[in-house]
């Protein structure tokens, strides 16, 4: 799976979110400044060519759809961040957040009963 830009990543959110649609849709779903029509357009191209969504032809406009699932970029995304900066080790993931304070003991414990179940 090919790794996606933050342009890219916000449209897949986008297009995760609504299951399916025409660039005008995604386009309303931003919420500060919208970017113009032919950059997303542009960047919709993009995704299509990584193989994230597929297009079909209505009248003179495209509908876009997820082929990947948003579970699938996930887990993928997880492990290359674990592989790159965590040797590896979800051990030491959490650790790290732990130790960054991003985790409390009481996520720490919700974790522990989600791994015994």
């Amino acid at each position: 799976m090919e790794q996606l830009t933050p342009q890219e990543e916000q449209l897949m959110l986008y297009i995760w979110q609504n299951g399916k649609g025409f660039i005008k849709d995604f386009r309303e779903m931003y919420q500060a400044e919208k970017p113009p029509y032919t950059t997303i357009a542009s960047i919709m191209k993009k995704l299509e060519s990584k193989g994230y969504v597929s297009a079909k032809l209505y009248g003179n406009t495209f509908e876009y759809r997820p082929k990947i699932k948003q579970d699938k970029y996930k887990s993928n995304f997880v492990s290359d961040v674990v592989s790159n900066y965590f040797k590896n080790s979800y051990k030491e993931m959490v650790a790290f957040f732990a130790k960054e304070e991003k985790l409390s003991e009481q996520d720490l414990k919700e974790i522990i009963e989600i791994i015994k179940k």
